[in-house]
């Protein structure tokens, strides 16, 4: 069968917008300039009560996608829980990440399951779906080796890491090396900015810090910094556009990126393509899967001293940490990620 029109499936949370669209919006670009008719569909997904995360996925699983307007629908490419519990005969799913309350942040500060009332018996329903209508599909790549270690781990399910590279890497360079440690990311609990914050308080060196990223709790950061007494070595800038970006990139010492357990981590890609050493968390996932310790960059324990050492040693040595983000950018560029790639595995798993 001649695979030409394919749905991309996903949920949406209204009115945001991070790294998960983007990733649905670079498979869809590339689909599209392979020569296939590629769309998205997207519902929108609310986890409060946890009862509404059961009606999500029951909504999936009640939607007809098999043809749209008189034309059949070839393949459909699962991506974000529930949507990858859709039903189809030719299905492929590229899974960003499960429903992670339900799994790797069950228990930590960063799950709001585990303390509702209900929060155990969703849990176990959210693994029931995904273990009977994950296997449901042809292939499962997942978007990184973390996420696929959770698949193996929790479910015994087996999947391949399919690698793409991050939304603005044509438009990443090198550029002079300044003094302040860049994080660009959505200011929230689970990416532990304040760790970074923290930090400042215990650094020997000059170095700063520069945050960018949408945030509801601007105040709450501000509250940090003041707390911490490190006005003089913070900058919140909150949004940015896209050309200020990459010059924040471009002009760093070092990009700093801390989140728990992520599931891929744009920042660390995009920090190496820049040519800037990447200091990351042990703990931090996908986040630290392209950095070896003292090659790439630094991996430190999630502890505001640790870090603080790990910024000195940027500062300190600034020949060091050049030649660090130098090996970064060759060792990602090396890799040769492409979304030709990803095209051909999609297609290719489709049969």
């Amino acid at each position: 069968m001649t695979i030409r029109n394919i749905l991309i499936c996903t949920t949406q949370v209204p009115f945001t917008a991070g790294g998960a669209e983007s990733h649905v919006a670079g498979l869809r670009d590339a689909l599209v300039e392979a020569g296939y008719n590629a769309e998205v569909v997207a519902l929108p997904f609310k986890w409060y009560p946890p009862s509404e995360i059961m009606r999500g996925a029951l909504a999936w699983r009640l939607l007809d996608l098999t043809e749209a307007n008189g034309k059949a629908v070839d393949l459909v490419v699962g991506m974000k829980f529930p949507a990858y519990a859709v039903a189809h005969p030719r299905k492929v799913l590229w899974v960003m990440h499960q429903y992670r309350a339900a799994y790797n942040l069950w228990g930590t500060p960063f799950d709001d399951l585990s303390t509702h009332p209900e929060g155990a018996r969703i849990r176990d329903w959210i693994h029931h779906c995904d273990a009977r209508f994950i296997p449901e599909a042809r292939k499962v790549f997942a978007n990184s080796r973390t996420v696929a270690e959770r698949l193996r781990l929790y479910n015994g399910i087996e999947s391949e890491p399919l690698y793409h590279p991050p939304p603005r890497a044509a438009s990443l360079r090198a550029g002079e090396q300044g003094d302040y440690v860049f994080y660009p990311s959505r200011l929230e609990a689970q990416k532990r900015q304040e760790l970074l914050i923290e930090a400042l308080k215990y650094v020997r060196t000059p170095v700063r810090a520069v945050f960018a990223g949408s945030t509801r709790e601007r105040g709450r950061y501000e509250s940090l910094v003041r707390a911490h007494g490190v006005g003089g070595r913070v900058r919140v800038r909150g949004f940015v556009s896209e050309g200020e970006l990459v010059e924040l990139y471009a002009g760093a010492l070092g990009v700093c990126y801390l989140p728990f357990d992520e599931d891929y981590g744009y920042v660390t890609l995009e920090g190496m393509l820049s040519s800037k050493p990447v200091v990351v968390a042990r703990d931090g996932g996908g986040a630290t899967e392209f950095v070896e310790h003292g090659s790439e960059g630094l991996i430190a324990d999630p502890d505001p001293r640790a870090l603080a050492e790990a910024l000195d040693s940027l500062y300190s040595d600034r020949k060091r940490a050049r030649r660090m983000g130098e090996r970064g950018r060759e060792k990602l560029l090396a890799l040769n990620l492409s979304w030709r790639n990803v095209v051909e595995k999609i297609i290719s798993a489709a049969g």
